[in-house]
């Protein structure tokens, strides 16, 4: 199963991309969690220590790998767009039991598009885990999509748009929509995040059909206090029940979708 989160900065595409890597690795899968965020903090909210996280460093700031794979010349000019990358989702890969943790960095751009080494070595891990990887993929993509292609959109099975009951947030969530429908992703549904009351709720579906909505996560204190103090065990019992609807509902969602 491959599932792509996205949504303004700030909703809570980490919280819930990591309460689901959790959820499928408990049921037994085994789960790559890919934190395609500019602010890098998908390993935090997983509870990988600090000194495993400071020890692998994002793989967008290994510069002497990309070069070896893209065969990309100092001074810039030709490289290879399709680099070889099977061993890095493993050699590079934190381990959390069955999560794999791979910490892309920032895409990077100039104008329209960037042709760069690092962008081809990126795109070509995206490839890999959404087109020829068996397992449980989770991407936690920032505000954009930049990684995805109209080839790899096709591998994604479910695009979660993350939304807060917010006139801006709502914005960027139906531009993400809109991108990800023209890209070809199967199946794309919105779920709102940070509820707290009726009012948040009926707003959101007055934005989105219920059958565009998957469903709505309350607001959580100890959740947002977790952002401020750190991972405990704790608040890891409390992310997985705030989020096990949400994954009930991936599973019947994409199951139905592969029996058609």
């Amino acid at each position: 199963m491959k599932i792509a989160i996205s949504g303004k900065g700030g909703v809570g595409k980490t919280t819930l991309a990591a309460g689901l890597a959790k959820l499928f690795a408990e049921s037994g899968y085994q789960v790559y969690a890919v934190d395609a965020d500019p602010d890098i903090s998908l390993g935090t909210t997983l509870g990988v220590p600090e000194e495993k996280l400071e020890a692998q460093p994002p793989l967008v700031e290994m510069k002497q790998l990309i070069a070896e794979r893209t065969k990309a010349s100092p001074g810039g000019g030709m490289f290879i767009l399709n680099p070889q990358v099977d061993d890095i989702l493993d050699d590079y890969a934190i381990k959390l039991g069955r999560i794999k943790l791979l910490r892309m960095g920032a895409v990077k751009r100039a104008g329209t598009s960037c042709y760069c080494p690092e962008n081809a070595f990126l795109n070509a891990i995206i490839n890999t885990l959404l087109l020829g990887k068996r397992d449980v993929v989770i991407i936690d993509f920032g505000a954009g999509i930049e990684h995805l292609t109209r080839g790899t959109a096709r591998g994604v099975d479910i695009m979660l748009v993350v939304t807060e009951p917010t006139r801006v947030s709502v914005e960027t969530a139906k531009v993400i929509k809109k991108l990800s429908s023209e890209m070809g992703v199967p199946k794309i549904k919105v779920v709102g995040n940070k509820i707290r009351s009726e009012r948040e709720k009926d707003f959101l579906l007055q934005q989105f059909t219920q059958d565009e909505v998957l469903g709505f996560l309350e607001f959580n204190e100890t959740l947002w206090e977790s952002s401020l103090l750190g991972h405990s065990q704790e608040n890891d019992d409390v992310l997985l029940s705030s989020v096990k609807g949400v994954y009930d509902k991936i599973i019947e969602e994409v199951g139905d979708a592969r029996k058609e």
